[in-house]
C-alpha cells in the first residue's frame, strides 16, 4: 500500500480578522444567512475596519468565508436600558466606537447554513472572548435575536419565552447557543431590530463576564479633559533679517507657553513676511525665494515646540517639491516629531500670482491631546473635508488663514463655525494683520481670530470660547473640553454625527489619499 497523501483529506479552518478584500464575500454571506433582513452595505463594513479592525472576525474554510462576526467597544453604562441596535451601532457604522470602552459589544454573528453544526459560531465567540481577555475588558455584551419567538408570540410574552428557553423547554437556535457559551440574560429589549420579524423585533440583552478582568488606574471615566489653545493674530511688518522673524515668532510661542497652552496656532502663509528681505517685484519669483527658507523655518519651529513644550501648528509656508510650489501647514509636536498637511483647495489668487499647486492628501494627526486636523483657509469652506476628518476621529480642526478684506475673513469664520456645529467639533482660526508695503501681491490684511464650539448648553454662549479684536496684534487663549465634546456627541440636545441619514447620502472621495497619522 502506497503512503497516503494526508493533504488531500485536510480541511483548513482558520479564524482571523476580516480584511478589506473580504467585504464582498461577507456581504454575500449575509444575504444567505439573513434573507428577510437588510444586509450590510459596503460602507458599513469599511467603517468597521476603519474604527475597530481588531473586533471584526471571520472563519475561513479552504479559502471560503463561512462565518463572521462584528463588534465595537463601548462604555455600556452610558447607554439607555432600552437601547436599540441602531443606537448602539450608530446605524451599523460603529462611528461611536470608544477605544477606552470597558465592554465589547457584539453586533452580529452569522454562519453559512451548510456549515452549521460544525461549531463555527463557537469559534467566533471564542475569538471574541480571547480579544476581551487580551484587552482587559470587563465583559462582552450582545443583543441576541430570538428567531423562534414568532412561533410562540400568540401563546406567551417574550419574557416567558426566554424563561422557557433557559429551562430547556423550548429550543431557540440563537438564545440556546448563547446560553451554552456562558452568556447570561440581562433583560429583553423591544424594537431592537425593526426588520427582525422572526424575533418580533425583540432581543435578549446578554453578558459574558471576563473573570480575568483587572481594573487599572489608567482607565477611568473622566470628569473633564481640558485642552488649552492659543491662536496667534500675527502682525505682518517689514523685517531685515531672518533672526527678526525668529524673534517675533518666539515671542508668541513664549506667550502661549506662559499661558500653559497645549497648542499654538499661527496664520496661513505668515512666512511671506520674509519677502520683505529681498526686493523682488515678480510674485512668482518672490515666492520661490521664500521656499529657500524652508529648512530654517522647520528648524526654528521644531526647536521652539520642544523648548516651550507646546504643540505648534506653524501656520503655513510655501514649499518647493519637485519644482512645484505647495502651501503646506506643519504640525510641530512638543516631543520633536513633525507632520504636514497640504492645502487641498487653492484660491484663484494663489494660482494666478504664485502658481501654487493643490495637495491631495487629507490627514488626521494623533497628538498628546487627541486627534486633530488642519485645514488651510479656503479648505474650511468645503464641508466634506471636515466631515471626513471628524469621521476619522478629529476633535479639533485648526484653520490658519490669510484674508485681505472683511468679506474673505467672514467666509472663513462663518464656515469654521458651521463646521463646528455640523460635526460637533472644536474649530480654531488664526489670521494675519498689518501690511507689507514693499511686497507685491501682499495687500492689506483683515483678521479676527477665534476659538469656536458646537452650539449646545454645555458649550460656550454663542459657540465662541474666545475671539480677538479685529486687526490688532494679539493672541486668543481658551480652553476646550474633549470630555464634554465626547458626551455631547452621544447625548446632546442634537446629535448631528449620529443622526446623519446615511441611508440617503454619503460622501465618497475619489483619487484622494487619506491618512491617520499616529505619533509613535
Amino acid at each position: 500500500m502506497s503512503k497516503l497523501d494526508l493533504s488531500q483529506f485536510e480541511k483548513k479552518v482558520i479564524v482571523r480578522n476580516i480584511r478589506h478584500e473580504d467585504i464582498e464575500d461577507i456581504m454575500k454571506l449575509q444575504a444567505i444567512c439573513f434573507q428577510n433582513m437588510e444586509p450590510w452595505e459596503k460602507a458599513h463594513l469599511e467603517s468597521h475596519l476603519e474604527h475597530f479592525p481588531e473586533g471584526q472576525f471571520c472563519v475561513e474554510a479552504d479559502g471560503e468565508i463561512i462565518g463572521s462576526c462584528s463588534s465595537l467597544l463601548v462604555n455600556f453604562d452610558e447607554y439607555d436600558d432600552q437601547h436599540t441596535w441602531d443606537d448602539i451601532t450608530d446605524e451599523g457604522y460603529i462611528t461611536n466606537h470608544d477605544p477606552e470602552g470597558y465592554n465589547l459589544y457584539g453586533i452580529e454573528v452569522m454562519v453559512h447554513p451548510e456549515y452549521r453544526g460544525l461549531k463555527i459560531g463557537r469559534r467566533l465567540y471564542e475569538a471574541r472572548k480571547e480579544l476581551a481577555q487580551q484587552m482587559n475588558l470587563k465583559s462582552i455584551i450582545i443583543g441576541g435575536r430570538i428567531p423562534n419567538y414568532h412561533q410562540y408570540e400568540d401563546q406567551m410574552s417574550p419574557r416567558t419565552y426566554v424563561k422557557e428557553v433557559m429551562n430547556k423547554n423550548i429550543y431557540d437556535p440563537v438564545l440556546t447557543f448563547q446560553i451554552m457559551n456562558g452568556f447570561t440574560v440581562m433583560r429583553v429589549n423591544p424594537n431592537y431590530l425593526p426588520d427582525d420579524q422572526a424575533s418580533s423585533k425583540y432581543a435578549t440583552l446578554m453578558e459574558w463576564n471576563n473573570v480575568d478582568y483587572r481594573p487599572t488606574t489608567k482607565r477611568y471615566f473622566k470628569t473633564s479633559y481640558p485642552v488649552r489653545i492659543t491662536a496667534v493674530q500675527y502682525m505682518m511688518k517689514n523685517i531685515s533679517t531672518f533672526d527678526e522673524f525668529a524673534r517675533q515668532v518666539e515671542y508668541y510661542v513664549d506667550v502661549a507657553s506662559d499661558f500653559g497652552s497645549d497648542f499654538a496656532l499661527f496664520p496661513e502663509i505668515f512666512t511671506t513676511q520674509l519677502m520683505s528681505l529681498f526686493n523682488e517685484k515678480i510674485p512668482s519669483k518672490a515666492v520661490r525665494k521664500v521656499t529657500e527658507y524652508t529648512e530654517d523655518y522647520i528648524e526654528l519651529f521644531t526647536h521652539l515646540a520642544v523648548k516651550y513644550n507646546v504643540n505648534i501648528i506653524g501656520g503655513s509656508h510655501f514649499v518647493e517639491e519637485q519644482d512645484q510650489i505647495y502651501n503646506i501647514a506643519y504640525l510641530f509636536r512638543r516631543d520633536g516629531t513633525i507632520e504636514k498637511q497640504y492645502k487641498i483647495h487653492v484660491t484663484p489668487n494663489e494660482k494666478k500670482w504664485w502658481g501654487i499647486q493643490a495637495g491631495d492628501t487629507v490627514k488626521v494627526f494623533d497628538t498628546d491631546c487627541g486627534k486633530i486636523a488642519i485645514q488651510i483657509c479656503y479648505d474650511v469652506q468645503f464641508p466634506e473635508l471636515s466631515r471626513y476628518a471628524v469621521d476619522q476621529g478629529a476633535n479639533i480642526i485648526f484653520c490658519p488663514f490669510c484674508t485681505d478684506d472683511r468679506q474673505g475673513y467672514l467666509r472663513v469664520r462663518y464656515c469654521a463655525q458651521a463646521r463646528a456645529v455640523e460635526n460637533q467639533v472644536y474649530t480654531v482660526i488664526a489670521g494675519t494683520v498689518g501690511n507689507l508695503t514693499q511686497v507685491e501681491n501682499m495687500d492689506v490684511q483683515y483678521a479676527q481670530s477665534g476659538i469656536f464650539t458646537p452650539s449646545d448648553f454645555e458649550f460656550a454662549r454663542d459657540g465662541i470660547v474666545g475671539e480677538s479684536h479685529p486687526n490688532t496684534e494679539t493672541v486668543v487663549v481658551g480652553d476646550v473640553d474633549l470630555e464634554v465634546l465626547r458626551r455631547q456627541r452621544k447625548s446632546g440636545t442634537v446629535r448631528q454625527l449620529r443622526d446623519r441619514r446615511r441611508d440617503l447620502f454619503e460622501t465618497n472621495y475619489k483619487n484622494l489619499t487619506t491618512e491617520v497619522v499616529e505619533n509613535d
